[in-house]
């Protein structure tokens, strides 16, 4: 779902790194997407050296093998889109950087806070601001009314619809905000014009 929004979004070329389990099945679907089995740390290197943005978190997991890999990515110092468990894996060692957008539903804030999900609801302007002053980058806090945190005044989404409310629809913000920073974007203005196209798309 990422990759194909990133296609779908002008990227140009996308690679799908995908562990060498799941890799073929991305080709059945989109065969316009380029899928590479990586198994591990010497079969990423390849695809960093060439990329100019990175999207990383959907579908990859916690194990030993995400782990690697999301350090591996964290060290070549490329811009990032950081969604789903590359956020849990975060969340469990924080850092702070000026080139990413990080892309939390309330219950991925509230780990990377260390509160309750509750808590991020409750003010969920005073969460961006506090997930952007302990993280960097820009923060895009999804829900009804998604809040784009940077350096400029936040900003509120008021676009988007209940349906949007699905399984894989961040998957997709995720991807739209990549194609937007591989096509020069500062990583705010790529958070706020993806959650755009991604509220007129749905």
């Amino acid at each position: 779902l990422a990759g194909e929004a990133a296609a779908r979004a002008g990227v140009g070329l996308v690679s799908v790194a995908a562990h060498p389990d799941v890799a073929a099945v991305v080709n059945t679907m989109r065969p316009e997407l380029m899928a590479h089995a990586v198994a591990g740390r010497g079969d990423l290197e390849p695809l960093l050296a060439r990329a100019d943005v990175v999207a990383i978190g959907p579908g990859l997991g916690q194990s030993d093998w995400a782990v690697a890999l999301f350090a591996d990515v964290l060290n070549r110092g490329l811009p990032l889109v950081v969604d789903a468990d590359a956020l849990n894996l975060l969340a469990a060692d924080p850092m702070y950087r000026d080139d990413w957008v990080l892309t939390p539903h309330p219950g991925e804030a509230a780990r990377l806070l260390g509160v309750s999900s509750a808590d991020i609801l409750a003010d969920r302007f005073a969460a961006a601001a506090e997930l952007r002053a302990r993280y960097g980058g820009a923060v895009v806090l999804k829900g009804a009314g998604s809040i784009i945190a940077g350096a400029d005044v936040p900003a509120v989404l008021a676009h988007g619809n209940p349906g949007m409310g699905s399984g894989g629809m961040g998957d997709v913000l995720t991807g739209i905000i990549g194609a937007f920073i591989g096509q020069g974007l500062t990583a705010e203005w790529a958070a706020r014009a993806g959650a755009c196209v991604h509220a007129a798309a749905g």
